[in-house]
C-alpha cells in the first residue's frame, strides 16, 4: 500500500530507498527516547514554576484547535517521527564522528525551526520574545539535551547492529 503512504506521507518511497526501513526506524525510535527526556524535563520545569509561559504542548493543542492530549500526541509524533527520522537521514552528513555531537547540532537546527517557524506561527513572535528572554533560552537547553539523548539512542542501536570487526 503505497510503503504505508510512505509513513503517512511524512516520507517519500525515495528517501525510504535510500535510507532503509531499518534505519529510519531506529531514528524515530532514538527521536522517541529523545522525546521522553524532554518531555519530563518540561514536566519538571512546569512544577518549579519554571519559565510557564512557555507551553509548548498547550502552543500545539491551541494551533490544532484540540486538547492538551492532542497537543502532547502531536508532540511526540514530531520529537520521535519527523525529528527522530530526520535524523536518520542526515545522521552521515553531520560533521563530526561522536553521534552524540550530531545529536546536539540537529537539536540546535531543531530549535531554530521551533524559534523561527513554530513560536511566530503560535502568535509568540519571532524566538518566542512575546513570551520573554527565558524562553528562547529554555527551549535552547530542552532542545540540547533532547539532541544528545536522541544522539546517544541512535548511537547504541547502530553500533550494536555492526558486526565486531
Amino acid at each position: 500500500m503505497g510503503t504505508a503512504i510512505a509513513l503517512a506521507g511524512l516520507y517519500s518511497n525515495a528517501t525510504l530507498k535510500l535510507i532503509g526501513y531499518a534505519v529510519l526506524f531506529k531514528g524515530m525510535l532514538a527521536g522517541f527516547f529523545g522525546t521522553i527526556v524532554l518531555s519530563v524535563m518540561m514536566v519538571v520545569k512546569s512544577t518549579m514554576g519554571v519559565v510557564p509561559e512557555l507551553d509548548p504542548i498547550a502552543m500545539l493543542a491551541e494551533m490544532l484547535g484540540g486538547s492538551t492530549v492532542l497537543g502532547w500526541i502531536m508532540h511526540f509524533i514530531i520529537g520521535s517521527v519527523v525529528w527522530g527520522g530526520s535524523f536518520a537521514f542526515v545522521h552521515s552528513s553531520l560533521p563530526t564522528h561522536n553521534s552524540v555531537t550530531k545529536g546536539i547540532i540537529f537539536g540546535i537546527g531543531a530549535w531554530l525551526v521551533m524559534m523561527l517557524v513554530v513560536m511566530p506561527m503560535a502568535g509568540e513572535g519571532i524566538f518566542g520574545l512575546v513570551i520573554g528572554l527565558a524562553a528562547p533560552v529554555m527551549a535552547f537547553v530542552l532542545h540540547v539535551v533532547f539532541g544528545a539523548v536522541m544522539g546517544l539512542a541512535y548511537e547504541k542501536q547502530i553500533s550494536t547492529a555492526q558486526p565486531a570487526g
